[in-house]
């Protein structure tokens, strides 16, 4: 089992920033890949970033790659989303994900994910 918590949502404006924060517990957290998802109302989840179990490989969509970086520090079992140059579409529950199974090329699919987090709203205004 793995538990994950996130923090740091909340609301700003166009063209601000946030940082988002996972926190993992219950197995060995670097021995895993993590990712974010998010999902805005009356949508599919959506990809947005994904790490491998070590932090060296990374994947974002092409929805924010250049606005947002994912990271990890495995001493403190969190991984981080640093978002920035914010946009109104940007607006969503954002969740991070736990893949324990992991199979190359399926970073991006909600399915392959095995633990979730309760997710965190950001809203971003115009």
């Amino acid at each position: 089992q793995v538990q994950l918590v996130e923090s740091g949502g909340g609301l700003v404006q166009a063209g601000g920033s946030l940082r988002l924060s996972c926190t993992a517990s219950g197995r060995t957290f670097s021995d895993y890949h993590m990712g974010w998802f998010r999902q805005a109302p009356g949508k599919d989840r959506e990809f947005v970033t994904a790490i491998s179990a070590s932090g060296t490989t990374t994947y974002y969509s092409r929805a924010v790659k250049g606005r947002v970086t994912i990271s990890r520090d495995n001493t403190k079992n969190t991984v981080y989303l640093q978002m920035n140059s914010l946009k109104p579409e940007d607006t969503a529950v954002y969740y991070c994900a736990a893949d324990l199974t992991y199979v190359a090329g399926t970073y991006a699919l909600p399915a392959q994910y095995d633990y979730w987090g309760q997710g965190t709203q950001v809203t971003v205004s115009s």
